[in-house]
């Protein structure tokens, strides 16, 4: 398991506090578009291989204790072609 310190790659002090349309409009976008975004402050955490316990490890952003975590997520379909998930 990652440490806080290694996991982190915002200054001190840094607070991420994104509305939605930031989140859908920059974010977002710039995911879908495979565009780099300046700071690494939302994860892709595949939620199908980690354990409930250890997202809050893997979604954590800066020092602080936070009820919000961000992340980016693929979702797993049952059949290329459908819209079923597994």
């Amino acid at each position: 398991m990652e440490s806080v310190d290694q996991s982190c790659s915002v200054p001190p002090g840094f607070r991420f506090h994104p509305t939605d349309e930031e989140l859908v409009g920059y974010y977002l976008r710039k995911k879908v578009a495979s565009q780099k975004i300046d700071l690494d402050v939302i994860r892709d955490i595949d939620l199908y291989r980690i354990e409930p316990w250890d997202l809050q490890e893997k979604c954590r952003i800066g020092y602080e204790e936070r009820n919000e975590w961000y992340f980016f997520s693929h979702k797993d379909k049952k059949y290329p072609t459908g819209t079923r998930t597994n």
